[in-house]
């Protein structure tokens, strides 16, 4: 089974970090995405906010130093914002790269 997903968006608000009780680093961050894609045919303006997962340096202390506002290509794999079995629980983003592109003021 395939778990990949590329987006471009900017950030919401500034990142959070804070560390495992292992020591480990971990950011998360909001992502919005805006674009027009075709869906049966048509063209159709999306949408969305996107909880973002950056574990582990230097990805996390990397996510943690963008400003809000700031464009970004990023990749990474689907998973619940929990890994508890709350079916409900949202979908995030666990960031395995960040390209930060432009700063919107």
């Amino acid at each position: 089974m395939s778990n990949r997903v590329e987006l471009s968006g900017w950030l919401v608000d500034a990142p959070t970090m804070r560390h495992s009780p292992a020591g480990i680093p971990i950011t998360r961050a909001l992502l919005e995405h805006e674009s027009r894609q075709v869906e049966a045919g048509r063209e159709r303006w999306i949408r969305f906010r996107v909880g973002l997962r950056a574990t582990g340096s230097p990805i996390a202390e990397l996510l943690a130093d963008i400003q809000p506002s700031t464009q970004l290509n990023i990749s990474g794999v689907l998973l619940r914002s929990r890994q508890r079995n709350a079916d409900a629980d949202p979908i995030i983003i666990s960031v395995s790269r960040i390209e930060p592109l432009t700063h919107i003021e």
